[in-house]
């Protein structure tokens, strides 16, 4: 079996990221999969380390090209960009700009084909908009960073596959945004993703936007039928399995008993709400779309837990899993 290598990134270093990486390559069945590489603050994690109890040893390296993945110590690309006193669980324009260095080297080393995908703890928002680089997260500097126009959020659970139409903008902005070649394109990504996954023909549940998806104009402005029947005959023209608009709670529960390969949501709220109620610590974050590939935790950085030890590392553990499959396998064991 092929190891690809993982860009682990760090995170915003005064949140849990630290903790829950050196936790997580504790587990032998990581390092089975996989080989970590943790573009991030070496000091920083050894903190980390002995915060958790982890007996793992990390090694500082200068760059991505000699990581020693025979060693049973952490592999960390060191960016050197924490100072020692920087306290956990405080928003920092300093944690702030070493969020953003961590992606920023992770996309170089992974565009130099020295690892095959990137895995992110968790940043802050406000420490990023702090150090001066306005991004609303993850997903949109990640496509900055790669020159990608457009990119859509999958979020991934032993249950639930849902993507996202609308992310990080307010709920009256992400009604207007919503048209039908937007809503169509989001369909593409997702389809190519499940076919990508290993299956063939998969089965795709469409969110409405209004109540009992409009039912037939009471409610709403005819926004289902302007919006998004569509794109969704548009997808079926292509021979495709998509279905909807569908009330949301209806086909969330469907999906949740396998009746629906994935679930398209068209906000945040709507998407997200289902899948953390299934548990944070068994979701992932995947941006689809990228030249890279990229998960997530799908959780944040934890503040008011942040150096006292006790951050779960499941949800980090998952999305190195799902980094693994979607990685190009061709790469050296």
């Amino acid at each position: 079996m092929t190891r690809p290598t993982i860009a682990i990134t760090m995170g915003d270093p005064a949140g849990i990221g630290p903790e829950i990486i050196m936790k997580a390559l504790a587990h032998p069945e990581v390092q089975s999969v996989c080989r970590p590489l943790v573009i991030g603050d070496a000091d920083r994690l050894r903190q980390a380390g002995q915060i958790v109890g982890s007996t793992m040893s990390v090694d500082s390296l200068s760059d991505a090209d000699a990581p020693d993945f025979d060693k049973p110590a952490v592999q960390c690309v060191d960016l050197k960009v924490v100072p020692a006193d920087l306290p956990f669980g405080q928003v920092s324009p300093t944690a702030g700009e070493a969020a953003y260095r961590y992606i920023e080297k992770a996309v170089q080393v992974v565009q130099a084909g020295q690892a095959q995908g990137i895995c992110t703890a968790p940043l802050s928002k406000e420490a990023l908009h702090a150090a001066g680089h306005k991004f609303p997260g993850h997903t949109e500097l990640l496509a900055h960073l790669t020159g990608t126009p457009e990119v859509s959020m999958m979020l991934v659970s032993p249950k639930l596959r849902v993507i996202h139409v609308t992310t990080h903008i307010g709920l009256i902005d992400a009604i207007a945004k919503i048209e039908p070649g937007l809503v169509e394109r989001v369909i593409t990504r997702g389809h190519g993703v499940l076919v990508k996954a290993g299956i063939a023909n998969p089965k795709i549940g469409v969110c409405a936007i209004n109540p009992h998806a409009g039912e037939n104009g009471l409610f709403g402005r005819g926004e289902e039928a302007e919006k998004i029947t569509p794109a969704i005959e548009a997808c079926r023209a292509k021979g495709w399995d998509v279905r909807g608009p569908l009330p949301a709670d209806t086909l969330f529960f469907l999906a949740g008993r396998g009746d629906y390969d994935m679930v398209v949501a068209m906000y945040h709220d709507q998407g997200h709400g289902p899948i953390k109620v299934l548990g944070l610590e068994a979701g992932v974050n995947i941006t689809v779309g990228l030249p890279v590939i990229r998960t997530s935790v799908d959780h944040g950085t934890a503040f008011d837990i942040a150096g006292k030890g006790i951050a779960d590392e499941r949800s980090l553990m998952e999305a190195l899993r799902q980094a693994v499959d979607l990685a190009p396998k061709a790469v050296a064991a």
